[in-house]
Order: C-alpha cells, then structure tokens, then sequence
C-alpha cells in the first residue's frame, strides 16, 4: 500500500495483451473448475523481485538500479523466453500456479529469467533493499484461494517472451491485489521505456 510505511514494489516480467489472452485461453477450463477465484487477466505476470515496502524517496534508487540492470543484461540472453505448460497447487497459500517446463531450442536459455533475477535481488540487497531471498521459478499465479487441490489437466504450452521487464506497485483491495506500472527498463538498453 502507498503511505508513511512504503509501497509494496515488485520487479516482474509484464506480458502484454496477447500474451496473457494465450494463457487465459490456456488455462481456463482448469481455472474455472478449481473452486478459487480467478487471477484477472490483466493482472497476470512472472514476479523476478519482490521488495516489499518500500519508502517513497528510495523510488528514485529503484529507477537508478532497474536501468543500470538493463543496461548491462548480455544480449545473447535475449529474447527472454518463458515456456509455460504445467499446473501446480500450492496448498498453504492456496494458489494455483503455471509453471515453466523448460525452454524451447528457439527462446534464449531458461536461464535468462533467472539470471535477470538473480541480478535485480543481487543489486537490490547490495543498494540497501530487503528482497525476498526465495529462489526463483518461474511460475504465473492464475488463481488465488484454492481451498483443496483440484484436478490438475494437462495444457498446451504457452509461450512468453520479453526484452524488458518492469517495476510495479501491489495494492490489497478487498477483490485481491491490484497492480500498476511504476516503471518499464528494456534490456541491454540504458534507456527507460516509460514510467
């Protein structure tokens, strides 16, 4: 939430329209069947860093360490390509979740998300910030209060891919978490795409 405490911030990779339709297309019928509340479509994202509460005036460092990631990812790493096609249910925090199976020959290693976050956390605790140290898997929450596991089926492979990534802001809203753009880097660039 915005206010004294912070803003809740995350870097993440944000797909665009098409890429979340395919998904949603991908997805629904298993969604639908599994008791929980939908994750809306235009809220669906990989999360690389989540920070947590951060205070107002760091949000200028932020910027800062999101565009000097940027600039500096290897480009033989890009496009970055996600490859989403299996379920999985995760009892305690009652999600079901997309996750990735390997990476097509044709998309940059797997391992460029990765190293992409590993680098923002990396950075991020080095410049003073609290991130969450969890190891990364890439992985889209497609919908939240899961009471019991459902019948997970099998789904065709949906392909992401990125040459940017973005900062957002998580506010709770008694309908679940809302997301908002605060910032978008494109990769191997110097240059901020927009805020």
């Amino acid at each position: 939430m915005s206010g004294a405490s912070g803003r809740r911030l995350f870097f993440a990779l944000w797909p665009d329209e098409a890429q979340r339709a395919a998904l949603v297309e991908a997805t629904g019928e298993t969604v639908r069947g599994c008791g929980g509340r939908p994750v809306p479509e235009s809220s669906l994202h990989v999360t690389l860093a989540f920070l947590g509460s951060v205070p107002g005036p760091r949000l200028a460092d932020l910027g800062d360490l999101a565009q000097r990631t940027a600039a500096t990812f290897p480009g033989d790493a890009l496009p970055l390509g996600i490859a989403l096609q299996g379920f999985e249910y995760w009892a305690k925090p009652q999600v079901l979740a997309v996750l990735e199976r390997g990476a097509p020959a044709d998309l940059a290693p797997t391992s460029g998300a990765s190293q992409l976050a590993c680098a923002l956390t990396t950075t991020a605790v080095a410049a003073g910030f609290s991130p969450d140290l969890k190891p990364f898997h890439a992985h889209v929450t497609v919908a939240r209060k899961v009471a019991r596991a459902p019948q997970l089926r099998d789904m065709p492979e949906v392909r992401w891919r990125f040459d940017s990534f973005a900062l957002l802001e998580s506010r709770t809203l008694p309908e679940g978490p809302v997301y908002s753009v605060v910032g978008s880097y494109l990769l191997g660039s110097a240059e901020k795409v927009r805020t």
